[in-house]
């Protein structure tokens, strides 16, 4: 069981991380994020920091820690999550899905939306983590990249499957095995998303844009190409366009990734690495094509017309935040229930219908089309079969990788 890793972010990490906040996906807002995957960025404030605060090193075994489950005795679940990331009533005075739940279960939902990015939140509950002891929280949804993190050290709890019957069911197979949590034993997708290509018709004088490859060689997109600032997204999908797997390079083809990248950046191909600040030139067609963000996507398109994306043939990357149960959560069986309640597809629906997020939840499609027929038709949010098989994750990294990869591209990029 990996427990911390003490060595401290370098300057690159550091900068990285600063800039998902600023303009990457930890700045996003709802319709327009993802979090922030500056992944191993657990230093400020994070893990680099317990040793030096006093905190020793959790004693765990692989399984997490459980507590007393007072599930049945207190009819109550404590619910972590982003900003504006659950349906609310057209007032803002309620959120009927959990309105819903409480309604038919009886168990009260003590919903908080206390998460603005990854790395603050953990440095909110690093100290009980640690120290073996309750977070005050039952369930709590984070990036997968700290998902992961979070489950080498032991500390979130294995689900119980019993429980998660929708779940296990309607997993959509894209999201049900990634190498950090095969079978899902840990964890449960919230919401997804996709790296596509986007494009500005009026740009490209019409001109469809469908590769990596265009982006980086097409003379007619010279100086009007964006590329993501997130080395994995990026990156990701620069090897899918080369016939590699992100889940299983090595240093060899991320070197040639970046090396492919800089001919581009040194023949002015590309404009600039961006946040999501590309969405005003991509409206403004400033921007011809560049990576994107599907929520993005979704949003840009509701107000200009002329904004359109592209699935490569090649695979594009796919990420996803997750419902976890911290160690020492006092209510595990209710905060299970809550979880599966997520997965029946009447419920999944009405959420993909107010968040407009990539569904983790397979055969919602039906449902959706009795909410909005143009929600249930867009693959940006209900992945169609040819989709999903076209999807690919980041493979895991060590602390000694992530180093030397964040490095390679921060000198790529200029940051």
């Amino acid at each position: 069981m990996e427990q911390y890793e003490p060595d401290s972010l370098s300057p690159v990490q550091l900068a990285a991380m600063r800039r998902s906040y600023r303009n990457g996906r930890a700045a996003m807002t709802r319709r327009s994020l993802l979090r922030a995957s500056a992944g191993g960025a657990l230093a400020v404030g994070g893990i680099g920091s317990l040793s030096a605060c006093g905190i020793p090193a959790a004693s765990t075994s692989k399984g997490g820690v459980s507590s007393e489950d007072h599930s049945a005795k207190e009819k109550v679940v404590n619910f972590s999550n982003w900003t504006e990331y659950i349906d609310l009533s057209d007032d803002e005075k309620h959120r009927p899905t959990l309105d819903a739940f409480t309604k038919r279960t009886g168990i009260k939902v003590n919903y908080t939306e206390d998460i603005n990015d990854n790395v603050e939140f953990f440095g909110k509950i690093k100290p009980q983590l640690a120290a073996g002891q309750d977070t005050g929280r039952d369930i709590m949804v984070l990036t997968d990249w700290l998902a992961a993190r979070l489950i080498r050290f032991g500390w979130v709890q294995k689900l119980d499957p019993a429980n998660l019957p929708h779940a296990y069911a309607n997993l959509s197979p894209q999201f049900r095995s990634p190498d950090w949590d095969p079978g899902r034993a840990y964890s449960y997708p919230w919401q997804g998303i996709a790296v596509v290509i986007a494009y500005n018709t009026k740009a490209t004088k019409g001109k469809e844009v469908t590769s990596v490859s265009q982006l980086l060689d097409d003379p007619k997109l010279k100086g009007r190409v964006g590329l993501l600032s997130e080395m994995r997204d990026t990156v990701g999908m620069m090897m899918l366009d080369m016939g590699k797997d992100p889940a299983a390079f090595t240093a060899d083809d991320f070197d040639a990734a970046i090396a492919r990248m800089q001919k581009a950046v040194d023949s002015k191909q590309v404009r600039r690495f961006t946040g999501n600040d590309y969405i005003s030139d991509l409206s403004k067609g400033d921007l011809a094509a560049c990576l994107a963000w599907s929520g993005d996507v979704v949003q840009l398109q509701t107000d200009n017309p002329d904004v359109k994306f592209h699935i490569p043939d090649t695979g594009y990357m796919a990420g996803t935040d997750n419902m976890l149960i911290p160690n020492r959560a006092r209510h595990k069986t209710n905060a299970e229930k809550l979880m599966d309640y997520y997965y029946e597809l009447p419920v999944a629906a009405e959420l993909a219908a107010w968040i407009n997020y990539v569904t983790p939840v397979d055969g919602v499609k039906p449902e959706l089309a009795k909410i909005d027929k143009k929600i249930a038709n867009d693959p940006l949010i209900v992945p169609d079969k040819a989709m999903s098989a076209k999807a690919h994750a980041f493979r895991s990294l060590t602390s000694k990788e992530d180093k030397a990869f964040e490095e390679k591209f921060a000198q790529l990029t200029g940051a």
